[in-house]
């Protein structure tokens, strides 16, 4: 087996191929586009690269053949945040080999260490967690965009080589056409009609004034979660400007009282059901099957964040933003099944809210880790 830091175009092109290669006969996987993978490395696309420093290597066999890669990194301001200075891995793919896998796993780590870390994360991404993050350990079905999907097996070589869990990513399925249950929906329509008390969705026309808001509730709603990085209006700004192309405005919701931005829910169409076959390429023939597919309509919405202010999170906004949606979406008669997703299994009141709203375990991702001896 030979190891190779990715430094060449075609070792770039190698390094999306080991994933094709991977899951060439799994009917559920859905090949990531790889216009999406490359931004995460380019420093002109993402702007972790301002605070970090990222690398990728690509795994052969003795006989040439693609069979791993990985990519490990250091966030500079999280990196410190731990009990020991941690870096991160992710993009992993592999054989189920476990000498492979060690031989991914040992390099990422040697240059970690080379960097002063003393342990690593992973399967992480060098971005927001709203994408490439955790191990799939339960639900192997179709993964909707952004979600990481890989082999049952992964989990035993990144236990095998010592990786624990630190929290697992918990996501619920709901049935669109089920009705809420009955208190949910008693709760739900009091705090609607309350005075004071308004919802509005997202118009693209005043797109910076509801990034502002989303930062604004975000930071205070996440302020006291370990390890919490606040956003900030230009990389919001620009994660907006990238859903615009499957965005649907009427499914971005925000709840105000007294005008002041109080709680807000983002959801998107599911974007892997556009690019489902299209083996991660965008060439001409590939957009206009996107088009078509975004024109016809998808079945499978992804709730991609909420968030209430701590000063308003016993009022019951997001039960009454669930009823603002199906508002919308039931007359549709399109969308089959939401997807909440993904929420740590520390995060006990939005795991509720869950369970209010009547949804059902439909995956578990792992975030893990690897303290070096």
């Amino acid at each position: 087996m030979t190891i190779k830091e990715v430094q060449s175009k075609k070792e770039a092109r190698e390094f999306l191929d080991v994933a094709r290669q991977i899951y060439k006969n799994d009917t559920n996987w859905v090949c990531p586009l790889d216009k999406d993978v490359n931004a995460v490395f380019d420093p002109k696309q993402n702007v972790f690269h301002s605070h970090g420093v990222i690398t990728r290597w690509v795994l052969k066999s003795g006989d040439g053949k693609l069979i791993g890669r990985i990519a490990a990194f250091i966030n500079e301001k999280k990196a410190f945040q731990a009990e020991q200075p941690t870096g991160g891995i992710g993009f992993f793919e592999c054989i189920n080999d476990n000498e492979a896998a060690g031989l991914l796993f040992d390099t990422a780590q040697s240059w970690l260490l080379a960097r002063g870390m003393k342990a690593m994360d992973g399967p992480i991404n060098f971005g927001e967690n709203d994408s490439f993050w955790g191990l799939l350990i339960e639900g192997f079905t179709t993964p909707s965009y952004g979600m990481n999907y890989n082999h049952q097996y992964y989990q035993e070589l990144f236990k095998g080589y010592g990786f624990v869990t630190l929290y697992e990513q918990i996501t619920n399925h709901l049935e669109v056409t089920k009705p809420f249950p009955e208190r949910f929906t008693k709760i739900a329509n009091w705090v609607a009609n309350k005075p004071g008390y308004t919802f509005k969705h997202l118009e693209e026309s005043k797109l910076d004034q509801y990034a502002a808001d989303f930062v604004e509730i975000y930071n205070d709603a996440w302020r006291d979660f370990k390890n919490f990085v606040p956003l900030n209006l230009k990389n919001v700004l620009g994660s907006f400007s990238k859903m615009k192309t499957v965005m649907d405005e009427k499914l971005i919701w925000f709840a105000y009282i007294n005008s002041e931005p109080a709680s807000v829910i983002v959801i998107l169409p599911d974007a892997n059901q556009m690019i489902r076959g299209l083996n991660g390429k965008l060439g001409i023939v590939e957009k206009i099957k996107f088009v078509y597919r975004r024109w016809v309509g998808v079945d499978r919405m992804r709730a991609v964040v909420m968030g209430t202010k701590q000063a308003f999170q016993k009022h019951g906004l997001e039960s009454a933003l669930f009823i603002k949606l199906k508002e919308y979406v039931l007359p549709l008669n399109q969308y089959r099944e939401l997807e909440l997703s993904w929420v740590g299994d520390f995060n006990d009141k939005m795991l509720a809210l869950h369970e209010a709203t009547g949804a059902t375990l439909g995956k578990k991702h792992a975030t893990m880790r690897k303290i070096f001896e």
